[in-house]
């Protein structure tokens, strides 16, 4: 059962927040929810409309921020805590955000590992400034211990199981569209851990990170990628590509950084019956790269992608 914060029983979140906590929310609930929320917006590029056929959860919960940070100019990363032990999610999948007075639904991709949940009960979001006024209430008005609302949602995930046999990763990110990816590279690093560490559990392949951003400043999450780089240099790898830099790029970067984007050659370089590929990022960018893949006789199950606006 999902325990609600008093304070976010009213209004429009409100009424989710209190059918979650009386009970478990049935699929035709759910749906009319969605239908209220998208009837609620004009915008064409609202989150619950563009996902309306996605699956979810049934659980919204309660969360609670206790991290904020400006992980770039345009960027937030806010950290949450979310004590209702019935909310999980899977790496790369990403949350329905409810805020009280914000009629409008947010739709933010989850940039954590699930042990991380697991383990201390948080996940992290990272949310580019917009003038959607769920973006514009984390960058303007959410404070630390800001109280707000959560559901899990998406079929872009990385959920191996034990036996399942073992797969390369090529994960190709666009601006925030490294956010599902770095969930999933965090899981990825994980996994790896465990069975170096037990003996047991899932054996990753090898891991290839191609992520493009504006400029250095833009590359969301560097010392995070490099870190796992680092830890794992058997296993994990990136190659980080700029499009407008103007400023001399630092020496610690430097070895990583390729001007210009990413080509189709550079994948092309890694397919396998072995690989598996997550892309995400802008919508020509995916179509660009899912396209070049299902040309390239990669079959389609071996591909995953999702679009952000």
């Amino acid at each position: 059962m999902a325990v609600m914060i008093p304070a976010l029983l009213r209004g429009f979140v409100g009424a989710i927040c209190a059918q979650a906590a009386s009970r478990r929310l049935t699929p035709s609930a759910l749906r009319h929810l969605t239908l209220s929320s998208v009837m609620k917006s004009k915008r064409k590029t609202d989150h619950l409309e563009r996902t309306a056929d996605v699956v979810r959860r049934e659980v919204v919960s309660a969360a609670k921020v206790c991290g904020a940070a400006d992980e770039s100019p345009s960027v937030k990363r806010l950290r949450l805590l979310v004590a209702d032990k019935d909310f999980s999610f899977k790496a790369g999948q990403w949350v329905d955000f409810f805020i009280p007075g914000v009629s409008v639904v947010g739709g933010f991709s989850i940039c954590s590992s699930p042990r991380l949940l697991e383990q201390e009960r948080m996940i992290e979001l990272a949310v580019k400034y917009t003038n959607h006024p769920p973006a514009l209430w984390i960058h303007n008005q959410c404070t630390l211990d800001s109280e707000v609302a959560v559901r899990v949602g998406g079929e872009f995930f990385f959920d191996p199981q034990p036996a399942d046999t073992s797969r390369n990763l090529v994960l190709i990110a666009g601006g925030v569209g490294i956010n599902p990816l770095l969930s999933v590279l965090r899981h990825a690093a994980d996994l790896h851990r465990e069975r170096a560490n037990k003996g047991r559990g899932y054996e990753i392949g090898t891991i290839r990170l191609f992520y493009s951003a504006k400029n250095t400043s833009e590359l969301l999450f560097k010392k995070n990628i490099l870190d796992l780089v680092n830890e794992f240099p058997e296993k994990i790898a990136c190659s980080l590509h700029v499009t407008k830099q103007t400023t001399q790029i630092s020496a610690d970067l430097e070895p990583y950084i390729t001007e210009g984007r990413i080509t189709e050659k550079e994948i092309r370089y890694h397919i396998s019956k072995e690989t598996l590929f997550y892309i995400c990022g802008p919508p020509p960018m995916t179509d660009f790269f899912s396209k070049e893949l299902e040309s390239s006789h990669v079959p389609k199950e071996h591909i995953y992608f999702e679009k952000w606006w």
